[in-house]
């Protein structure tokens, strides 16, 4: 396991270490939690791709007939406007 060293204004450290206490835990974890993720996610585009394909196992059945009618839609918004 390595070692790092983190330098941090005397105010965020206190306030940190307040907030570590309050969920039961140390500074020194905190850190570890969030490099562990940080280190994980990977690229932005790995994040928006697997957020991609999570959505696309949601969807059971899609069908362009399901969609509202151009008419439809201007004549709700028109609706909508008027109140």
């Amino acid at each position: 396991m390595k070692n790092i060293t983190v330098s941090l204004d005397d105010e965020l450290y206190r306030r940190a270490r307040i907030r570590a206490a309050q969920e039961d835990t140390s500074v020194s974890a905190v850190v570890r939690r969030f490099l562990t993720e940080f280190a994980s996610e990977g690229t932005e585009f790995d994040r928006l791709k697997r957020q991609e394909q999570d959505l696309r196992a949601k969807i059971q059945e899609f069908r362009a007939s399901d969609r509202l009618s151009r008419e439809s839609v201007h004549e709700r918004q028109i609706g909508q406007r008027e109140r």
